[in-house]
């Protein structure tokens, strides 16, 4: 195993030791052991920058499934390296953070780390696996340690509804990803994405290429919270801020956005990828943005302001793919891929100067007590540190210079000004709507700055309205964001040199062409002729004014109240679904065993027999057939009298006896066709079941007999007989009609291929293994279930006696 596939599994593996360090050093705060995770990967990352920037590519294989194709393989090239530098750079950030955020005390702080780092090495997995189905097994892991975290705060409501809603929506999206990749690899054969971007000019025919590019966006909506599926994001800020800084703005969002780059190579170039790609990413823009100006809690703000900008990254990878559709060396391409470079560009930035806003608003929360923007005012002179911050990052966000969002909202409005010129998919018309929506919600956007900045820091300081004495954070909770937004400041002034290093090699490998005439520079200056300059000015200006106005237009959001909310038909479809389901279940879910084995054998009837009759599949042909000799009539002639017996028996003794007459008629069978591995299984098996029948029904009462009606025996009798004749018929047919080989022949040979003499271990142990360990864990699970509530109900009895 190579270091980069080492890498994703480190902080699961490390995870294992964190209850030691909890309870074992009690006195130090669990963060301290955690931190140097990520830092360490963070440095070995750092390595392969010059090498990367160089066009190197390190790709390392560990064998899994080769008989599937489905091995671990990584692949680290500019675009992974971008997103595996975000997981692990504020991934420690945002445990140092923690240390001083959480308290030792009061917090369960083993699950809270243990749940991080599964998420930390889950998202490396997503960001680092060239096979699809390693791909999705990392991406599902993401949502279930999502939802731990969401949820870490399991007593309040919110959390856990915020932690179920995040669960539903990205979990459905992800199945819908699933068969996308299935009928990827239909149509190529293979499930590795370099290979399958190797054959990118050929998928377009296929009839599976728009419904897997449907189903592949699907997935990325939903985990980039773009509309209408953003209705996640704004609940799962119940989760402790640190995890709102990690998740919900550097890493969980951004693995939609990771997706959709990097099919952008299969699905790039064509019409239906650029317009739904695209236009969902101006949709989720204005929506968010907007939707944001109307937020009273800070961290609602983010959530939105977080959707909004997600949006933006979004729309511009749908107008980067257009750069595929003409030559790699034309400057129609370059300027196309001014829109991929903007987008890699802004998913830093964002990183940036979010991940400080959300630890600014954490430590607002956490010295003050509140998030209600309507009780906060006044705290520039008491936290100066934080004001500063805050006003750093929210300017970055509002696109205003010397800080880094200044340069990518730029290059953002010059990717839509360039779209409306492709003169491709009928951009000459439609496209106008595209710089004309970026600008409006980039006036929103700087409203709902200068709300963050002004409300909160400005104004009058009431300290009645608030639950604690607000003063300044300690030193480690503001050397985190302080970082950051050194980060946002020095890229401003240093833009080229991450073009060079981190974010060229990322346009590279999102639009893959050999000679490519790339778009590479990046400058904070365009021209007093530039539209981009201009547009910049009147958001300044217009946004400023509706700042300053607020109160006086604010009425408009009446026009969409919050019962006609997309959360309000969430929560109304979650309700129907769940009284839908309790009534059809009601029906028949009778607590009856008769009914249910009703239901079972009426469907095993009607679905065999029906598909069998349909396709002729009935064929019985007895000649090939070997005698049946007296014994065998013997053997069968005792089985069905023991299976008639059964059900005349009047005592459980009578009925276990006769049960195991059948058992062991088949264990001579067994031996008759020269099978004596299944015939010492069969009375091993039939002696022990025996045994455990006798043992449970020592306890039960005596057999009683059942009144039943003559209809339901009627019923019973047209029941049996129809399973009977559909069990007989079908075995009849396989005799007389069989469409492929029997594969006897090859457990025959199960001494070479797996090292057994008994070929039935050989099958449960090595052919059927994995069969065999799900229901070894199956059967672990519900032993566990069983211990559980014996031990709960010996606890309760002991409680009980110790009250009286």
């Amino acid at each position: 195993m190579s270091w980069l596939n080492f890498a994703i599994f480190l902080p699961i593996l490390y995870a294992v030791f964190i209850p030691f360090f909890y309870k074992k050093v009690s006195s130090v705060h669990t963060g301290w052991f955690v931190l140097p995770i990520p830092l360490v990967l963070f440095i070995y990352l750092t390595t392969s920058i010059a090498d990367i920037a160089n066009g190197e590519r390190f790709m390392h294989t560990v064998s899994w499934i080769p008989s599937l194709g489905i091995n671990f393989t990584t692949h680290l090239d500019g675009l992974s390296l971008i997103l595996a530098l975000l997981i692990t750079g504020v991934g420690t950030l945002v445990i140092a953070y923690s240390i001083f955020y959480l308290s030792m005390k009061r917090e369960a702080l083993h699950n809270f780390y243990i749940y991080l780092l599964l998420f930390m090495g889950a998202m490396l997995g997503v960001v680092l696996s060239d096979n699809l189905m390693v791909l999705y097994l990392f991406w599902e892991l993401t949502s279930v340690s999502s939802f731990l975290l969401i949820a870490f705060w399991y007593q309040r409501d919110k959390s856990r509804y915020g932690a179920q809603k995040s669960m539903l929506i990205t979990v459905t999206g992800g199945i819908s990803m699933l068969a996308g990749f299935i009928m990827l690899q239909s149509m190529t054969g293979s499930w590795s994405v370099r290979e399958i971007i190797g054959q990118a000019g050929t998928l377009s025919d296929s009839s599976l290429f728009i419904p897997a590019m449907l189903l592949i966006l699907l997935g990325a909506f939903t985990k980039s919270a773009q509309f209408p599926f953003h209705i996640w994001l704004p609940d799962a800020m119940e989760a402790p801020t640190p995890v709102s800084a990690y998740l919900h703005s550097a890493t969980m969002v951004k693995a939609g956005i990771y997706l959709v780059a990097r099919f952008t190579p299969v699905f790039g170039g064509e019409a239906t990828w650029f317009w739904i790609v695209s236009m969902v990413g101006l949709i989720t823009l204005f929506w968010g943005s907007f939707t944001a100006v109307r937020q009273t809690d800070l961290k609602a703000l983010l959530a939105y302001s977080t959707i909004s900008q997600l949006g933006m990254i979004m729309s511009m990878l749908g107008i980067g793919s257009a750069a595929l559709y003409f030559d790699a060396g034309s400057d129609a391409f370059k300027y196309s891929s001014l829109a991929v470079l903007a987008a890699l560009f802004h998913l830093i930035n964002h990183s940036t100067f979010k991940g400080a806003l959300f630890m600014v608003v954490g430590i607002v929360d956490h010295e003050t007590g509140t998030r209600d923007i309507r009780r906060l005012g006044g705290l520039m002179t008491i936290m100066p540190i934080t004001f500063t911050f805050a006003a750093i990052g929210s300017f970055a966000m509002a696109g205003l210079p010397p800080f880094n969002g200044f340069l990518s909202k730029e290059m953002f409005f010059s990717a839509v000004l360039t779209a409306s010129d492709l003169g491709i998919f009928h951009m000459e018309t439609v496209g106008l709507m595209f710089p004309i929506i970026a600008w409006v919600a980039s006036v929103l956007t700087f409203v709902y700055c200068m709300i963050l900045v002004f409300r909160t820091f400005t104004g009058n300081y009431n300290p009645e309205k608030l639950e604690k004495s607000a003063h300044e954070a300690p030193i480690g909770m503001l050397i985190p964001p302080g970082i950051l937004v050194s980060f946002v400041v020095v890229i401003f002034f240093f833009p080229q040199t991450m073009a060079d290093y981190i974010l060229n090699p990322g346009v590279q490998a999102v639009l893959p062409l050999e000679n490519a005439n790339y778009y590479n520079e990046i400058t904070a200056w365009h021209g007093w002729h530039a539209p981009e300059l201009w547009m910049t000015v009147a958001v300044v200006i217009l946004g400023s004014l509706l700042f300053v106005f607020l109160r006086s237009w604010q009425n408009v959001y009446s026009l969409f109240p919050r019962e006609w909310s997309f959360n309000t038909v969430y929560n109304a479809i979650l309700v129907g679904s769940e009284k839908s389901s309790e009534k059809l279940t009601g029906k028949y879910m009778t607590g009856s065993l008769r009914h249910y084995l009703l239901y079972i054998f009426s469907f095993l009837i009607l679905a065999v027999g029906t598909v069998i009759f349909a396709t002729n599949g009935f064929v019985i042909d007895t000649s090939n057939d070997a005698p049946v000799n007296i014994y065998e009539l013997i053997l069968i002639s005792i089985i069905a009298i023991a299976a008639v017996g059964i059900i005349f028996a009047k005592s459980r003794l009578t009925a276990i006896i006769l049960n195991g007459v059948l058992g062991y008629m088949v264990a001579i069978f067994f031996v008759i066709f020269r099978a004596p591995d299944l015939a010492l299984t069969q009375l091993v098996i039939e002696t022990v079941s025996a045994a455990l029948f006798l043992l449970c029904f020592f306890f039960l009462p005596e057999w009683k007999k059942e009144n039943v009606t003559r209809k339901a025996k009627g019923l019973n009798l047209v029941i049996s007989l129809g399973v009977g004749t559909i069990v007989t018929l079908v075995m009849l047919s396989i005799q007389g009609n069989r469409l492929f080989d029997s594969i006897s022949s090859y457990f025959e040979d199960a001494y070479k291929l797996a090292g057994g003499k008994n070929i039935v271990n050989a099958i449960l142990a090595d052919f059927r293994a994995f069969d065999t360990m799900l229901e070894i864990l199956v059967l672990a699970i519900a032993g566990l279930g069983v211990y559980t509530l014996i031990k709960l109900k010996s606890s309760e009895g002991e409680g009980k006696r110790e009250s009286k």
